[in-house]
């Protein structure tokens, strides 16, 4: 039976090309649903952008029939015959009398209802937790868009412990590899454990995909003066002290260190090393795109208020170079003089070529899995790109933890040589951010 589905605006602000997403099905988009695009259109964020790709691609298909009786989508495979979209009004009666029918949700939800009351097998498509609820009050089938959602249960850790004799941990100190029966990802992270004595370990690298293990590298001991608190901060390390591995995702609660390291690793690979021309530290103005104008002062004033927590990690970093205040700011000063390091909001990072750089973007759990690609295709030769977040805080109403780009990345990403990952478990920031992070 051919499914009927209605799709809330918020589907095709999140993606724009959720239209080629639903197979042979048939596709309904409300009118209500092209009067927010249209509010959309002139905004010149990700939505704004994802607003003109689907009105642009609805023009296009409108000159394949008529819009109002179905046109043809063109998506068929094989003999399997193609999808169709139709735009309807929302008319008829308000079956329910507490739903206010000027409200464009409502409108949007009252063509679905009639489309179920018609026999349509009906499904509503939404992002909006709360419109997907009222829409599951209204007797109708309701579901996420789940195209570029992932399991976030079974997410890619980074790192595996297996289980092996005492002498193959001994040869492994002694040779500095060992073979192993299972085979690894790329830059996946092994805990050898004796199967005598969980007291007795070691803990390698798989340099490769294959069975091939090898110690960390000592480099990874201490950067920027910071030694690791935890195996997964080391583990950390070794990913964004190595510049074979260009792009690295962070994922862990507050006070785990993700930003902390990744600053720590850009200063060290960018002021002593010279290994990239500057740190680029990026994070999200929730919702992405916002404008920044609202804020007092110029660009580098208003970028402050968001960019604070970098401006804490960097303090803290250089305290350990035991500097006052007052060298430490004339410090970090002079790094932004030098153009050693920048600020920047991901509102102008769209269209950049970004060559040669170490690259942080910072709470890139906020962001939707299309954002993501956009950033990280910006990478130009020899730039190394740094994605941390917590999937647990999300400040994006319609993202959640299997939702975001950052998520997303790891699982896409996870196969390839050039990419790494560890899930930091713990906080480190101290007892309390830890008691907090575990118990509120």
């Amino acid at each position: 039976m051919i499914k009927t589905f209605v799709l809330d605006t918020n589907i095709l602000l999140h993606s724009a090309v959720a239209l080629e997403s639903f197979a042979d099905n048939e596709i309904i988009l409300p009118m209500a649903v092209l009067e927010e695009l249209d509010r959309f259109k002139s905004r010149h964020d990700e939505l704004g952008r994802n607003a003109r790709h689907v009105i642009r691609k609805i023009d296009q298909l409108r000159k394949n029939g008529n819009l109002q009786k179905g046109v043809s989508l063109k998506n068929a495979v094989g003999d399997t015959p193609a999808g169709t979209l139709r735009i309807l009004t929302t008319k008829g009666k308000n079956y329910f009398a507490d739903l206010d029918i000027d409200i464009p949700d409502n409108k949007i939800l009252m063509t679905a209802y009639r489309l179920h009351n018609e026999g349509k097998n009906v499904f509503f498509v939404s992002k909006d937790i709360n419109v997907r609820l009222k829409a599951n009050a209204l007797g109708l089938q309701v579901m996420d868009f789940e195209k570029q959602k992932i399991n976030f249960d079974e997410l890619f850790s980074g790192c595996r412990e297996v289980m092996v004799s005492t002498d193959e941990i001994d040869s492994f100190y002694k040779n500095s590899t060992l073979t192993l029966s299972e085979e690894m990802r790329p830059n996946e992270f092994v805990m050898l454990i004796d199967k005598t004595t969980d007291k007795h370990t070691a803990l390698g690298i798989a340099p490769e995909k294959g069975n091939i293990i090898i110690p960390l590298s000592s480099e990874s001991e201490k950067i920027w003066n910071v030694s690791p608190r935890s195996k997964e901060q080391r583990m950390a390390m070794e990913l964004l002290i190595n510049p074979k591995i260009q792009v690295v995702t962070l994922v862990g609660q507050a006070g785990s260190g993700k930003t902390l390291l990744a600053m720590a690793a850009g200063l060290q690979a960018v002021v002593k090393n010279n290994l990239y021309e500057r740190i680029l530290v990026s994070r999200p103005i929730v919702p992405m795109g916002n404008d920044i104008g609202y804020l007092p002062g110029g660009k580098e004033e208003k970028l402050s208020h968001w960019m604070q927590p970098i401006y804490d990690n960097l303090e803290f970093l250089m305290h350990t170079e035991e500097n006052n205040a007052h060298s430490i700011q004339k410090y970090i000063d002079d790094l932004m003089k030098k153009n050693l390091l920048q600020l920047e909001a991901l509102t102008y990072i769209r269209g950049r070529s970004i060559p040669k750089q170490y690259v942080i973007i910072d709470e890139a759990q906020n962001l939707t899995p299309h954002e993501v690609k956009t950033i990280i295709s910006r990478a130009g030769e020899n730039t190394k790109m740094i994605l941390t977040g917590d999937a647990y805080q999300i400040d994006n109403p319609y993202l959640d933890s299997s939702s975001n780009g950052l998520s997303y990345a790891v699982e896409r990403l996870k196969d390839l040589s050039i990419h790494g990952h560890i899930t930091l478990k713990k906080s480190e920031r101290s007892k309390l951010a830890a008691a907090a992070a575990e118990y509120l």
